[in-house]
């Protein structure tokens, strides 16, 4: 790996854990340290979305030139991320419980970028995994921002809880397998395609997890409207009675 992009992944952890504490001290004191870590993780995925799609060569195949030399934007942006992917995975050694699968795919990631920065080719897959698998994110930590915000139970949760749904699932489970098989197919690295592979599992996994969420806050919202109903008809005919 070139010295530049070593030199541009420390400056860049750096910085994202600048930011940390900036709003852990400063903009948010008296929030927690998941709200403060997710403030930062909702920045990293507008940054990365953005920058993604700045690298994105041409419009008309976005996965095009495959196998191909990674240009100075594609590496920047895959430095970027994976400063961002050791800062979170060593931010979430702090918390309370560590979560296997959340680990297991930000070691995933930071393997998979990583080696495409090593390699210094197959930039325009990795910007469009990059593209595919942040697009649903800022939804992902609105809804617990929201939580924490007193919103919980609330139509705006269930609207951020759907609506990363739906993205998620669009992104990880139409998208996903698409770049996949284009990965896979193409004069790739084993490891490359060995990550490709890997992120999609884990992409599945979480799909059914929240399409299990998902069913679980709408029967729960069902039974909740249900039941106010039935007190309100109750209290009525008590009333009139």
């Amino acid at each position: 790996m070139e010295e530049y992009i070593i030199n541009w992944v420390v400056i860049g952890v750096v910085s994202w854990a600048t930011t940390f504490l900036l709003m852990r001290k400063i903009v948010f004191p008296n929030q927690s340290f998941d709200f403060c870590n997710r403030v930062v993780s909702t920045i990293h995925a507008s940054l990365a979305v953005v920058l993604s799609s700045l690298s994105v060569q041409d419009w008309r195949c976005p996965v095009c030139p495959v196998s191909s030399k990674s240009s100075p934007w594609q590496m920047q942006t895959m430095a970027v991320t994976l400063a961002y992917m050791i800062y979170d995975l060593g931010c979430g050694l702090f918390e309370k419980h560590v979560k296997i699968d959340n680990s297991i795919h930000h070691l995933v990631s930071i393997i998979g970028f990583g080696a495409g920065l090593a390699y210094e080719k197959c930039g325009s897959e990795m910007v469009a995994a990059l593209w595919i698998t942040e697009i649903s994110s800022p939804f992902l930590h609105l809804r617990e921002l929201l939580k924490e915000l007193g919103y919980k139970d609330t139509d705006l949760n269930l609207a951020a809880d759907i609506s990363f749904a739906i993205i998620f699932s669009l992104a990880r489970m139409v998208g996903g397998p698409y770049l996949s098989f284009v990965t896979l197919s193409a004069d790739n690295p084993l490891l490359i395609k060995a990550m490709a592979l890997g992120l999609q599992l884990v992409s599945a996994f979480w799909f059914y997890k929240i399409a299990r969420m998902v069913k679980y806050k709408l029967v729960k919202r069902t039974t909740s409207k249900e039941l106010t109903k039935k007190r309100t008809t109750s209290k009525e005919l008590t009333k009139t009675h």
